[in-house]
């Protein structure tokens, strides 16, 4: 799949606020610190996604409308511990309604940072949307900080660790790699949703 275009759509937490259209929506999760703004601004080859200088300033989930044909959603990251209480709680409550209850959830792309392996929160969001057959794609990120023997350690054991059929993919905004690899993976998770819509499920 190649970007021909892409849209911000607008910025929400509240299902109110949302698109509207029925398109499929891809949710990209993970840690505060995880690289997600850099790797989705590689993904979409534009600066959309705002990469801030210090962790946990997504606050909402941000919708990008990709080829006319389906959502790529940045949701909030998790586990910052200097956000407001009411406002951690909050986000927890809403995207965990969204991942949980959005019907237009095509899946979910999780990054896990490479040399740290899968936290305790990374944990339960794997086990979250297990629980609500979500699908989902496990992405390992920052890929150049390892040799490429640590690289293939690591992914065997998040594999194992999360009871993946196939390795999670790595990847790496700053050496360029996987990202053909990764859009792929967007693009079957959203015409796996449509597929689902024509039959009905």
């Amino acid at each position: 799949m190649e970007i021909r275009d892409i849209t911000f759509r607008g910025a929400a937490l509240r299902a109110s606020d949302r698109p509207r259209e029925w398109y499929p929506q891809v949710a990209v999760a993970g840690r505060s610190n995880v690289g997600k703004s850099s790797l989705l601004n590689w993904l979409f080859q534009r600066r959309l996604a705002k990469v801030a200088k210090a962790p946990g300033k997504t606050r909402t989930l941000n919708f990008f409308l990709v080829n006319s044909s389906f959502y790529v959603v940045d949701l909030p990251g998790y586990g910052y511990a200097k956000a407001a209480r009411q406002l951690r709680e909050e986000w927890g409550q809403e995207v965990g309604r969204y991942l949980l209850d959005e019907q237009r959830v095509a899946g979910v792309v999780t990054l896990i940072d490479i040399r740290h392996g899968p936290t305790a929160l990374d944990l339960d969001l794997q086990e979250m949307l297990g629980a609500a057959a979500r699908d989902r794609v496990v992405v390992l990120t920052k890929a150049d900080k390892l040799s490429r023997g640590q690289r293939a350690t690591m992914q065997r054991e998040v594999q194992r660790q999360l009871g993946l059929a196939t390795p999670p993919l790595a990847v790496s905004v700053n050496a360029g790699e996987g990202r053909r690899e990764l859009l792929s993976e967007i693009e079957s998770l959203a015409t796996a949703w449509r597929g689902r819509q024509s039959r009905g499920d």
